[in-house]
């Protein structure tokens, strides 16, 4: 009698250990997959990436890059029409001056032909308006130099957005205002890196 008590004692323990393990085991699943990190979405990265790299992913963002560059490239170039000591420095800003007002009002233009329309209320980066800060408190050759470093670095901003939208904007009369924009920007940006360089002749 006294031995299948204790045997039958012992099955009971051996079952609760079992059951206690399992229980453990299940525990330590829960807390795994608790602690698993879920594949961030392909999508939303893409979106992040671009919009880094300064590349607008829809035509609201166009619009609104595209209206601020211009407003930073008119408002800076007034200036150097001011101030700026090398005359042909003064000729390139009010080609500049010229050919972004255009822009502007393209821009405005082919916005309102978007489906639905897009409103352009141009407006510049804190680094434009910092930008913009640092002309209005340099002189003479300083202006000059930084005037032209400037222009080197907006240009080429301007030109990956113009080129990047054409080629994959959603907004076809957007579009075509990124294919009309991109030679103007393009001469823009040859004609700063030639006066930077020393030269003066016009191409």
């Amino acid at each position: 009698m006294k031995m299948r008590i204790l045997m039958a004692s012992a099955a009971a323990l051996a079952l609760a250990a079992c059951g206690g393990n399992n229980e453990s085991e299940g525990g330590a699943n829960i807390t795994a997959e608790d602690n698993m990190i879920m594949p961030a979405d392909n999508g939303s990265m893409n979106a992040s990436a671009g919009a880094e790299a300064g590349v607008p992913q829809n035509g609201q963002e166009y619009a609104t890059m595209v209206g601020g560059s211009d407003m930073y490239e008119i408002e800076s170039s007034r200036l150097a029409q001011e101030k700026a000591q090398r005359q042909e420095i003064k000729d390139l800003a009010q080609m500049i001056v010229t050919d972004h007002e255009k822009s502007t009002a393209d821009l405005k233009t082919a916005a309102q032909q978007a489906q639905p329309a897009i409103t352009v209320t141009p407006q510049m980066t804190p680094e434009q308006q910092a930008n913009l800060q640092a002309l209005r408190s340099a002189n003479g050759a300083q202006f000059d130099q930084a005037y032209l470093q400037q222009q080197l670095a907006a240009h080429q901003k301007a030109l990956q957005i113009v080129q990047g939208y054409a080629q994959n904007g959603d907004v076809a009369s957007l579009k075509q205002h990124a294919q009309t924009v991109s030679g103007p920007i393009q001469r823009h940006l040859e004609r700063a890196q030639q006066l930077q360089q020393g030269g003066g002749a016009s191409q």
